[in-house]
């Protein structure tokens, strides 16, 4: 299979699949969603579903956050993990926002990646899913599915953004990172992987990846 049919089966299965699509953190507005996805970094979505309500309810704007001290902010998001450097990150970049951008998170890359704690897949995150700019912001799920369908060489998640815009539609971006996330939690995650629930993988997979699967499926098995 070709390279452009091993996109497009992919991109209508995901389709299929997702003709919703579900905003993985719960937010109310740009700041919010900025807060969420710092506080995502090496955590899981769930659990910083669980505990940005907390910080929310005491602090949902740049304004209120800095009245709280870093400390405060540290012991409300200690669940979350790396809770000092986030805390640090969430008030410094609060009052940045304040003192340079009126209490708007500005609506550039260039300026959310100049934010404390903020990198290039937070920004891109924001960007896509608050202002609707095309973005594709590379998590876990999406690097190794990329990998896995032969659409990447796996060697890093820069080179996997780079292959994702170059291989997708631009207006599908926003769709297409969510969508893969949503599919390789579902159906290819890295742990507990069952080929037989994933279609995608089973009709565009990279052959040392389905090889080195069934290997280790027929291994269990003796």
């Amino acid at each position: 299979m070709k390279k452009k049919e091993r996109t497009d089966f992919v991109m209508n299965t995901l389709e299929e699949y997702y003709p919703e699509i579900p905003v993985p953190l719960d937010h109310k507005d740009p700041y919010t969603l900025l807060i969420a996805v710092l506080m995502s970094a090496q955590s899981t979505d769930v659990r910083v579903n669980q505990i940005t309500p907390l910080l929310f309810e005491k602090a949902d704007n740049p304004y209120d956050m800095i009245r709280m001290s870093v400390d405060e902010i540290r012991e409300i998001i200690k669940p979350v993990g790396l809770s000092p450097m986030k805390a640090k990150g969430i008030h410094g970049l609060s009052q940045i926002i304040i003192d340079k951008y009126n209490g708007q998170v500005p609506q550039s890359f260039e300026a959310l990646e100049e934010l404390p704690a903020v990198g290039h897949k937070t920004a891109a995150v924001v960007m896509s899913q608050a202002f609707n700019v095309p973005a594709f912001p590379v998590d876990t799920h999406i690097h190794r599915l990329m990998y896995r369908w032969n659409l990447s060489n796996g060697k890093n998640v820069v080179q996997t953004e780079k292959d994702a815009k170059r291989l997708f539609p631009e207006e599908r971006w926003n769709d297409l990172h969510l969508q893969i996330i949503w599919y390789g939690r579902e159906y290819s995650p890295a742990r507990g992987w069952d080929l037989e629930k994933d279609i995608i993988t089973r009709t565009v997979g990279r052959k040392s990846v389905l090889n080195e699967y069934y290997k280790k499926k027929a291994r269990s098995k003796s």
